[in-house]
């Protein structure tokens, strides 16, 4: 048999050193591709999930639990204010749930249908809408919240320190009776925030024996302004000037207690009232005189401001969530506002100074 000349061989074996080595490029360069595409949809599903690509128009929801309350209509009045004067172009569609949390989780559930860009609860008990909140979040649609207390699925919760609102102005009513005295609570149990409240109440009247609670009231919040007139009717009637002071979980029951005890005849030097939001309404009846001695300054049109810039900063943008907002509450500042430092006329309450360090 004829051997093969030396070239021959040579070259037999170069032929297949490059088949060999033009296969491998090549399952090299479909493996690389293939990896770079997992990892870019990897990175697509992460920031869909954090951020979203760049809108300039927006559809917003904003779902009220209760827009018959003050605290409500300024934070929407702040967002609406800070979008106006940003030339944003977005469209607000606003619902009533009218404090019932059947109707919330309703409302929630069909701006998800709608595919809005972004739905905003306020002063909501979200207990009775984590189902919707998820369906939200499954949509893709971020959740905010105002003053309602964050739940899993809620992007962030703008809202004040309830436990340091109560503080400053539960120990204040303490103080002012030189820690003797009767009181009446009026209380919420189904608003995270007045509940916190009412909890920073019971330690320090703990903490201060000669203080009595003659009675507790939870207030209707389908209806708080009349069922807390009536109950403080009641309370009058009851107990007469055993009374000493009132504690309420915000103002408009402050402001319905004041009118029950002013009706009655009775002096602001016997019993007085304290309350937690610093509205202009019950700032106003301070100036004028009213039983009202005492409030905590929210600035709720600060909230809703603070939730416009971040959704234009997610929604618009397109940044990813982490990066824009980083604790899942951000709290406004709360002054504490008497009688004794009350605000000029044309400042906003929540921009005075305390109390405790105007003194």
């Amino acid at each position: 048999m004829k051997k093969p000349k030396l070239w021959a061989v040579v070259m037999m074996l170069l032929t297949f050193l490059f088949i060999v080595g033009c296969s491998a490029d090549t399952t090299q360069s479909s493996n690389s591709e293939s990896s770079g595409k997992g990892k870019n949809e990897s990175a697509s599903k992460e920031t869909s999930s954090k951020g979203s690509e760049g809108k300039e128009e927006l559809e917003i929801a904003w779902v009220h639990m209760n827009s018959a309350a003050q605290s409500e209509q300024r934070a929407k009045k702040g967002f609406e204010d800070f979008v106006k004067k940003s030339g944003y172009k977005w469209n607000l569609s606003v619902v009533d749930s009218k404090g019932s949390g059947q109707n919330l989780a309703s409302n929630i559930e069909d701006a998800v249908q709608r595919k809005v860009d972004a739905i905003i609860i306020s002063m909501a008990d979200l207990r009775a809408a984590k189902a919707s909140i998820a369906e939200a979040e499954k949509a893709g649609i971020p959740v905010f919240s105002v003053d309602s207390g964050w739940t899993p699925g809620i992007v962030v919760d703008v809202t004040s320190n309830n436990y340091v609102m109560s503080s400053k102005v539960s120990s204040y009513l303490v103080d002012r009776l030189g820690g003797e005295g009767n009181i009446v609570a009026f209380k919420m149990a189904e608003h995270h925030g007045v509940r916190k409240r009412g909890e920073v109440l019971d330690t320090i009247v703990k903490e201060n024996p000669g203080i009595k609670v003659l009675e507790e009231h939870n207030i209707d919040y389908t209806n708080f302004y009349e069922d807390t007139l009536k109950t403080m009717e009641d309370y009058i009637a009851r107990y007469g000037d055993k009374i000493d002071a009132v504690w309420t979980g915000w103002d408009e029951p402050a402001m319905a207690a004041a009118a029950a005890i002013q009706a009655a005849g009775i002096s602001k030097d016997k019993i007085f009232v304290t309350g937690i939001d610093g509205h202009p309404p019950a700032i106003d009846e301070m100036k004028k005189g009213s039983p009202i001695a005492a409030t905590v300054a929210q600035g709720f049109e600060v909230m809703g401001e603070k939730i416009a810039g971040y959704i234009y900063s997610i929604r618009t943008e397109g940044k990813p969530i982490d990066q824009v907002i980083n604790s899942t509450t951000v709290y406004v500042d709360t002054p504490l506002i008497t009688d004794k430092n009350l605000p000029e006329d044309g400042v906003e309450p929540y921009k005075a100074k305390d109390f405790y360090s105007s003194n």
